[in-house]
């Protein structure tokens, strides 16, 4: 087997890829045709994935998707993706569950707040639970028609794509509290390796791992598989 690419593409052929691409998805990005023209089968292989990570309908509901991919927008200030804004509307969300979505959003750089008392001053406050005061004033910023669970998916990828840890772990212990399915933990922490890169996936996923062997959550088999597994970390000498 070669590792060497695919001979380059005629004009007409990026012409049709892309043409193609425009048919499917319904619009169409500069960086497509530098991928189509420069390197087919990187762009092959990247709306593979795109459509495995965005596309592929998983453990979310659609609207839980959608509702993450919006708060995530905006606290990535991704001007761009306005087509998540179409499908959160295809999703049936409404404009005061949008508001929620950016209220929450906004409320993820409270988060420091609250970790700064825990660290610094829990002497002067020792009845006030940072995770416990955070999160409930995460609670009162959601809408009436959207679950505590569905804010906390859509809190913990804002944090985990942030890079903030102390808020991913606040996330994961409350989700695992509230019942919240592992599959859908996953599903709305891979959603920011598209506008946040894989490394802030692995660095949340680290937390995750962290919580577990602290006791902190209680996994289910499946999980507790992951768990088990040594020698997870940065290659060493």
């Amino acid at each position: 087997m070669s590792d060497r690419p695919d001979p380059l593409p005629t004009p007409e052929q990026v012409r049709a890829r892309l043409d193609a691409l425009r048919a499917g998805r319904g619009y169409l990005l500069p960086h497509h045709g530098a991928l189509a023209a420069a390197a087919p089968d990187l762009h092959a292989a990247y709306e593979q994935m795109y459509a495995a990570l965005t596309r592929t309908q998983r453990h979310l509901d659609p609207f839980e998707k959608e509702f993450v991919w919006l708060a995530l927008l905006v606290a990535l200030k991704e001007a761009i993706g306005t087509h998540h804004l179409q499908m959160f509307r295809g999703a049936g969300g409404s404009e005061a569950q949008a508001r929620a979505a950016f209220r929450l959003a906004g409320y993820a750089g409270a988060a420091e707040a609250f970790e700064f008392v825990g660290q610094h001053w829990q002497d002067w406050f020792p009845t006030t639970d940072p995770h416990a005061a955070y999160l409930d004033g995460a609670t009162r910023l959601g809408d009436p028609s959207i679950p505590d669970a569905t804010c906390h998916l859509a809190l913990l990828a804002v944090h985990a794509a942030l890079g903030r840890q102390w808020g991913v772990a606040a996330h994961i212990r409350a989700a695992y509290a509230a019942g919240v399915a592992e599959e859908k933990l996953v599903e709305a922490l891979s959603l920011i390796i598209w506008p946040a890169g894989v490394n802030r996936f692995v660095e949340a996923c680290t937390t995750w791992f962290e919580l577990m062997h602290a006791g902190a959550v209680t996994p289910s088999a499946r999980f507790r598989a992951w768990a088990e597994t040594p020698g997870q970390g940065a290659f060493r000498r």
